[in-house]
């Protein structure tokens, strides 16, 4: 047995437990009489020889959830700040460090109030009085430790108890073989008026296996108690019991009342009850002071520590905490995503902006004044020739329109943007709906000039526009009349001027040939050309509409749908992080 030599090191997690007895043992010696010299009564001073230690092992379903939950965190770091990514972050660390011990032992801590009779019911579990006891308060000061069996020290110093706080409980087969791989540990009070004892609760209650609640008949309903930490473990009913101390106290059936009171209250703060063969907590009521009803506690302690499955059992219980914290940035209860209809119209305002359907009537405007061009009258070719030179070249006049109209098509490009990134973040949790706000708003920059250079460049093609086949039949017939005209009009100026034969028939015949075929053929032409150039501007508007559709697609929706892909994958991670169940190998 090591001494209280604070200058004796610490044993290797590989080497034997040595457990030292320290004051209270010393008070037990005193009290008991007899015992060798350095030996405490009640306690047993060997060294077993070292013992190989089998790490715990998780089974397939747990593994892949740890390994889900680790790619989740991996995949949210850049979008969720770290705080609400801590708790995950502290589960698989802890799940790690667990797996790496033993998986043949299992750790329960003992938690009560102020004046529960924890201490006591650690004393009876142990058969020695181990954790004093008294009506000083606070007794417990700081976490004790008892191991049944060999190689928990390991286990122990991940607790960050000291060699002097561990203790072995009485020589009794019978007691050791029950309870054999068992690690009791007596915590403070979980109420305690010293901040540090309830700082020492809440870190050890995060590394233990499980833990075993103990009230009283008059603290049972404490609201710290259930509301600081029954009801946040209420996921950890499997790995959790809890007893209703010091019945003695209560007469007649007064005791069973106060028990139903006390399963009353665990059922409202969630956590489910282990009966009629349901998983869940292990409520029993009990005497740790008359030993009443602590025989059925150690055979259910011993039945739990012999299936080797609390350390599993509470790793998948703070899984499925961490993932009831993450839900609200991860889970949503409708489908999210960017619709066809929002893509076509995000298209569509992106068209009107950069004025895709002005640019088409423009083209089919230019190919009916080829049209009118080719196939007119030279005289209606004459008179818009002079019409054209006689107005303003200059271009002041529309400079303010223009200016105008750029600014209406930005701002009809941002409530473009605006719109599309509002419909893609719909429903999607907090943190995932401000990614896709801004990957659209980082797309968005540039986009106006985009679409500006995108309008000049698909507009209309450099040049006339194409003719069809008929267009040089209806110049020569347009030609014919024209010649028609004027051979009419130089043979009536022939007779006039006595040149030629007077013969007013002829020549007039010709001349109204010529004057009402001219515009004949100019109507029929244009009548033809309708189908044409409606054609021609459609063609024109369809470029355009597509080449800004791609534009927008390239910098807003590519962008937006990488965001919306990465919380897809996150989600399916989540998914696998939510689900239940886990076993020991």
């Amino acid at each position: 047995m090591r001494d209280d030599d604070p200058s004796e090191p610490e044993p290797a997690p590989d080497a034997t437990d040595v457990w030292d007895d320290g004051l209270i043992a010393r008070r037990v010696t005193e009290a008991g009489g007899t015992a060798p010299p350095g030996q405490p009564s009640g306690f047993e001073t060997r060294k077993p020889a070292a013992q190989p230690v089998t790490p715990l092992a998780y089974d397939g379903p747990l593994r892949s959830r740890l390994d889900a939950l680790r790619e989740l965190v991996g995949l949210s770091r850049t979008r969720l700040d770290s705080r609400t990514l801590a708790e995950a972050g502290r589960v698989l660390d802890e799940a790690v460090a667990r797996r790496k011990l033993s998986g043949q032992h299992t750790v329960v801590a003992i938690a009560g109030a102020t004046g529960s009779g924890k201490s006591t019911l650690f004393n009876a579990l142990a058969g020695v009085a181990i954790s004093e006891t008294g009506v000083r308060r606070p007794t417990t000061a700081s976490p004790i430790a008892c191991s049944w069996s060999d190689g928990a020290a390991t286990l122990i110093d991940r607790l960050g108890i000291p060699g002097r706080l561990r203790r072995r409980p009485v020589n009794s087969p019978e007691n050791e073989g029950q309870l054999r791989g068992l690690v009791l540990v007596d915590l403070p009070d979980h109420d305690s008026a010293a901040v540090e004892h309830r700082e020492q609760v809440d870190r050890i209650l995060r590394l233990v296996d499980a833990v075993i609640w103990v009230v009283d008949p008059e603290k049972y309903a404490d609201a710290v108690l259930h509301e600081r930490y029954l009801r946040p473990l209420a996921g950890h009913a499997e790995v959790m019991f809890v007893v209703l101390n010091q019945v003695d106290r209560l007469p007649g059936e007064a005791a069973d009342q106060v028990l139903d009171d006390l399963r009353r209250l665990l059922d409202e703060d969630g956590v489910a009850l282990g009966e009629y063969g349901e998983p869940g907590a292990v409520v029993l009521a009990l005497s740790a002071l008359t030993g009443d009803g602590v025989g059925d506690l150690r055979e259910a302690l011993g039945e739990f520590v012999a299936e080797r499955g609390a350390a599993a059992r509470r790793v998948a219980a703070d899984v499925d905490a961490a993932a009831a914290r993450l839900q609200p940035v991860y889970a949503t209860g409708r489908r999210v995503g960017l619709s066809e209809e929002a893509r076509e119209e995000f298209a569509a305002r992106l068209a009107d902006a950069v004025g895709a359907t002005a640019a088409g009537e423009a083209a089919e405007r230019a190919w009916l004044r080829n049209a009118n061009r080719a196939c007119g009258t030279p005289w209606l070719r004459l008179w818009r020739w002079c019409q054209g030179r006689r107005e303003p070249t200059t271009g002041r006049l529309q400079a303010a329109p223009q200016a105008e109209e750029e600014a209406t098509a930005r701002q009809r490009v941002e409530q473009a943007v605006r719109t599309v990134s509002d419909r893609a973040s719909e429903g999607l949790p907090t943190p995932w709906a401000q990614a896709v706000r801004e990957a659209a708003v980082r797309g968005s920059q540039g986009l106006p000039e985009a679409l500006d250079e995108l309008a000049a460049r698909a507009g209309l093609p450099p040049g006339r526009p194409p003719r069809p086949g008929w267009w040089p039949v209806a110049v020569m017939v347009q030609a014919a009349m024209t010649i028609l005209q004027i051979v009419g009009g130089l043979w009536l100026l022939g007779q006039i001027v006595g040149v030629m034969t007077p013969n007013l028939g002829v020549p007039v015949l010709l001349m109204v040939c010529g004057i009402i075929g001219g515009p004949i053929v100019e109507w029929g032409c244009r009548m033809a050309a309708r189908g044409p150039a409606r054609r021609y501007g459609l063609e024109a508007e369809r470029r355009l509409r597509e080449a800004a559709a791609g534009c927008g697609r390239a910098r807003v929706l590519d962008p937006v749908a990488s965001e919306l892909l990465r919380y897809q994958e996150v989600r399916e991670q989540y998914g696998r992080v939510a689900r239940t169940g886990a076993t020991v190998l």
